[in-house]
This record gives C-alpha cells, structure tokens and sequence, in this order.
C-alpha cells in the first residue's frame, strides 16, 4: 500500500482525536440555533434509496421538495435530492427549484462489478441529467493493498463523467465514498482519503448507509485532518459528506463543529460540506421551530 501518510505528513492521533470530539460534543447545544440548523439544513443532500423506490414515489418526494420554498419561505432549500441512477431522469422531469440531482452509481452499494458496468452507469446517469455522482471506493483492490487499482477506478469515472458533462456544457461533481465502517482503522481511513483526493474527487463521503457502521465522528475527524493536509500541500479544496447514521439535529451540529473546528468557516458551505440524509430534515426543522414537523 501506498505510504500516503508519510506523503501527506500526517498521522492520526487518537487521543487526541477523542479528547477534541468529546469537547465539540458537549458544546453542541450551545450551538443549536436557528441560524446553525438552517446553515446545516441547505447543506443536506436529502435522499431516498430504498428498494422500493419506483418513478411514482422518487416524483412525490421531489414535489415535496418543491413545494418546501412555499411552504417554509424563510428556509433554505436543501443543496440537492440522491436517489439511484435511474431515477435521475425523473428528478430531472419534476424538478422546479435550484437545487441538485444526485445519484449513487457505479453499482452502489458495494462496488463489485466490472468496470466497464461503472462507467456506463455512470455515464447514462449525467447524460439523463445527474449533477452529482457519488461512487463506493473499490474496496475489493484497496483492502487488498492495491492501491493503484483502486486509484485508477476513479480516474476512470472521473475522465467518464467528465466527458459526458462537456457534451453537454456542463460539469458534474464526483463524491467517492470511503466506506468507513469497513476500513476500521483510522490509518486505514487516512490512506483511502488522500488516494480518493489524489484520484480526482471533488468531496470524500464516510458512507453508504447500508452496512453496519456507517459514519461517526472519529471517522470525520481523521477525514477532515486529511483535507485540511491535502489542501495544505496542493492549494485543492475538497468537500466533505459525512453519511449514514446522522439522524437528529444534534448528530448534524456535532458534524457541522468537526468541520468549523478543523477546516474552518471556508468549508461551511454546500460547495465544500454536505450531510446525506434521509431522516434528518425533519429533526433540523422541528430543533429550528421548537415543535414536531414531520414534513419530509
């Protein structure tokens, strides 16, 4: 495996990771204000990707979306709907505000397929109107040190999705998804990262979602150190997506600190930071009006 580390000059040191973690946690409820959840609010990428899913409820999840604007016109909207790549199409269709499409692709969940199969799934979801494209780091080279494997994969994608955007005169935005839970270790986390950057993504994401352990705070941490070590060494900002998990405002606001504390106000925008989430918009918005809203 590539020493990325050393590369980098980085190493992450968990105590003391835990001992400022433990510190943002318990200074969360100082910053459960209204303008904090609003900020955390028009940063979610909110998603539905369920196996369930069909045209008919992806379109009533978009019109609710819509119809969010009205509905709660001194909100922000959310910076983009995730659903699979099929259904870019039909976000596409009914999408009447400003915010993105995303889709997980590249055969999402787990990565294992042919790459030729990623890369014209890929492709299909921009050319039917993806804005975004969030892919699983190729676990089946990484975990097995093949790291060059793995590194090629996203350039693959990279190049791919590019294409397909300049046929179009637009750009599209990659988010490589480390998966997290699965690595364990937080070197292991640290490696993957600055491969994903190095690679060619615009954000590293914790997290599917759909495996046991999906994002947590120490896994952000060593995430945001290796942004902030990459953007030191290359003057390139990359976002960050944490993933999975995040169900209630005050998981939000502690991610939300992570970023603030050790990226800065910079990143504190859906340019550079994004939450995905299917269940926590409705605890950002009842913490912010101080009663139950079930909207979403």
């Amino acid at each position: 495996m590539i020493d990325y580390l050393s590369k980098y000059g980085y190493t992450p040191k968990i105590e003391e990771i835990d001992s400022a973690i433990a510190k943002i946690s318990q200074n969360v409820s100082n910053f459960m204000t209204g303008q904090v959840l609003k900020q955390c609010f028009s940063m979610l990428d909110l998603t539905t990707l369920k196996s369930d899913d069909t045209p008919t409820s992806v379109t009533a999840f978009v019109e609710k979306v819509n119809s969010f604007a009205k509905d709660y016109p001194d909100w922000p909207l959310p910076a983009s709907v995730c659903v699979y790549s099929n259904f870019a199409s039909v976000v596409d269709k009914v999408r009447k505000n400003d915010f993105h499409i995303t889709v997980v692709s590249a055969c999402f969940p787990s990565s294992q397929s042919f790459l030729d199969v990623k890369l014209l799934e890929c492709q299909r979801a921009v050319e039917t109107g993806a804005d975004e494209v969030d892919i699983v780091l190729a676990l089946n080279a990484f975990l097995d040190g093949n790291c060059e494997g793995a590194a090629e994969e996203i350039r693959a994608i990279r190049k791919c999705i590019d294409e397909a955007a300049a046929k179009q005169g637009r750009t599209v935005h990659l988010k490589v998804i480390l998966e997290t839970g699965l690595l364990v270790s937080p070197e292991n986390i640290a490696n993957a990262s600055f491969l994903a950057m190095e690679a060619g993504a615009d954000f590293i994401k914790t997290s599917t979602g759909k495996v046991s352990v999906n994002a947590t705070p120490v896994a952000a941490f060593v995430m945001c150190q290796c942004i902030a070590a990459y953007y030191a060494k290359t003057g390139k900002k990359v976002g960050f997506k944490p993933a999975g998990g995040i169900s209630t405002a005050e998981d939000a606001v502690c991610y939300y600190l992570i970023v603030s504390n050790i990226l800065g106000e910079e990143w504190l925008n859906r340019d550079l930071f994004r939450f995905g989430v299917s269940r926590v918009a409705n605890s950002i918005l009842s913490a912010a009006e101080q009663k139950t809203v079930k909207y979403f």
